[in-house]
């Protein structure tokens, strides 16, 4: 199976905010597969399918526990307080030190249709707050500060001239 290209900024549907999934079937479980094995070999702990280029809300995140795979995700609950420093697949070589929630309750469906609950703690709870972030248009670079967003200005600038200039974009 041949993996997905990934969305980089400033590519447009990095910023929508994705449409719902109103039934789980073959072709989301074909989704998750190919999602998974592009997060994989980008080496990447997560991926939102924005990052494919798929307007719907469905996740995957691979922190080292096992691969967790989620449609129409929603955070019920967060706890605490974590600073981590994140990437991102789609901005590639910038990195963002982000706060987020240190625990999240996070419910969904999986990929046969079962309403799940997962919880998670630390980076997994960083991923999953990542991805899901995605979903509604929201990059690291949102959470950046002004110091932070002057030293990757001239990564930006470079991604936007490459993304422009490639054929059939």
């Amino acid at each position: 199976m041949s993996i997905y290209r990934i969305r980089k900024y400033p590519e447009s549907i990095l910023r929508k905010q994705c449409r719902k999934v109103d039934n789980v079937g073959l072709k989301e479980k074909r989704v998750f597969e190919k999602m998974a094995q592009t997060m994989h070999k980008a080496q990447g702990l997560g991926l939102a399918a924005p990052q494919v280029g798929i307007d719907e809300q469905l996740i995957i995140v691979d922190v080292g526990e096992g691969l967790v795979k989620l449609i129409n995700p929603l955070v019920l609950l967060k706890e605490g307080e974590s600073t981590l420093e994140e990437g991102c697949l789609s901005l590639p070589g910038i990195t963002v030190k982000v706060n987020r929630s240190a625990i999240v309750m996070v419910q969904g469906w999986d990929e046969n249709g079962k309403m799940v609950k997962v919880e998670g703690e630390g980076l997994f709870a960083h991923a999953f707050q990542h991805e899901i972030d995605h979903l509604s248009g929201i990059l690291i670079i949102d959470y950046a500060s002004p110091g932070e967003k002057a030293d990757f200005r001239s990564k930006l600038r470079k991604l936007e001239r490459e993304v422009l200039a490639a054929p059939g974009l």
